[in-house]
């Protein structure tokens, strides 16, 4: 997939756990995951508001564009 979700790397920089995360944006541990993972098809903007706005970041730091055959950094 051409969209890398980078939260797991901005958890890590905040030093904040996922159970703390979903508590505070109001969604459940397991959806949580599956967006950490990857495994989502979209995110409303309301939650990825939330997201930014509980970790102090821009959504370019959540998300990352990289050309289907090109490797990740």
């Amino acid at each position: 997939m051409a969209i890398v979700v980078r939260l797991d790397v901005m958890l890590a920089l905040r030093k904040v756990r996922s159970t703390e995360l979903a508590r505070a944006i109001g969604i459940t541990e397991a959806n949580l995951s599956l967006l950490k993972s990857g495994k989502v098809k979209g995110v409303r903007f309301e939650t990825l508001e939330a997201i930014c706005r509980h970790l102090h970041c821009q959504p370019g730091d959540l998300l990352e564009y990289v050309p289907d055959g090109e490797s990740q950094s």
